[in-house]
């Protein structure tokens, strides 16, 4: 029996997210282009910026969001890779104890402000509670990251159309997981005048019944339930330790293990 671990939630082999930084009021419109369209993604915040001008509010971001995810960008927005280990430690706490005040849930994801960073700061990630960060750099691929704290994203917004169509378009002659990860800011959209690119996008990759529409932490914490999946020798049978169902293939065909679940697969 060919057992692969090759499916997203839902027993999809594709999964969107996307990931915006800074917390600009512009996140207004981008939020209701999104839901709109059934997409998700998660929104890095500067808890020390929130409330100045041309910034959301603290008091709306709880609703403003809910239904994506709210993430640590540090709170005052300073070059990582160029700070002390103190200043970096003070940055993530202080942002994440501001976010989860407002948020109401635990704020376990970065993305590196400037796109700074260095192996001090990724060393001290995980110390933090940390268990992702997104840099800016691209790959231009569809890859499920092997190292979260260094998760390259496939694209900047300003391509999302042409990676977009390539996804939909995306059918390998191997079976694999397909990710596709747009970053970018809201200002960027309104300073471009290009809303218009977004809802094309929206409108061509919302809505399909074979792609999963989740948040960064997400598809961190299924990748994780998925590779923590325990099989017998024999490989007829599997138990999930996990808190999430997972899903996998065996013989091509999909396979459901919900939590705390012994599958026999025979």
């Amino acid at each position: 029996m060919k057992i692969r671990l090759d499916r997203f939630a839902d027993g999809k082999k594709k999964a969107l997210t996307l990931s915006y930084d800074d917390g600009r009021e512009y996140d207004r419109k981008l939020v209701e282009i999104l839901n709109k369209a059934g997409i998700r993604g998660t929104f890095h915040l500067n808890s020390g910026l929130l409330g100045n001008q041309g910034y959301v509010e603290r008091s709306e971001v709880r609703e403003l969001y809910a239904g994506h995810e709210v993430s640590t960008h540090t709170a005052t927005h300073p070059y990582l890779g160029l700070s002390p280990k103190e200043r970096i430690a003070d940055e993530i706490l202080q942002d994440r104890r501001e976010l989860e005040q407002l948020a109401e849930y635990p704020v376990k994801g970065l993305s590196y402000p400037h796109g700074s960073w260095d192996q001090r700061v990724i060393a001290l990630l995980p110390s933090l509670g940390i268990e992702y960060a997104r840099t800016t750099g691209i790959h231009g691929g569809f890859d499920v990251p092997k190292d979260f704290l260094l998760w390259d994203p496939t694209c900047h917004h300003r391509d999302m159309l042409k990676y977009g169509q390539l996804f939909l378009e995306f059918a390998p002659r191997h079976p694999t997981l397909a990710l596709l990860y747009v970053w970018g800011h809201s200002y960027e959209f309104h300073n471009n005048q290009n809303w218009d690119q977004l809802e094309q996008f929206c409108g061509m990759v919302g809505g399909q019944p074979d792609i999963w529409y989740a948040t960064n932490m997400e598809i961190v914490l299924y990748m994780k339930a998925l590779h923590e999946l325990r099989f017998s020798v024999s490989g007829l049978s599997v138990h999930n330790p996990s808190a999430l169902s997972v899903w996998f293939s065996a013989d091509g065909d999909a396979v459901q293990v919900k939590p705390g679940e012994t599958v026999s697969l025979k």
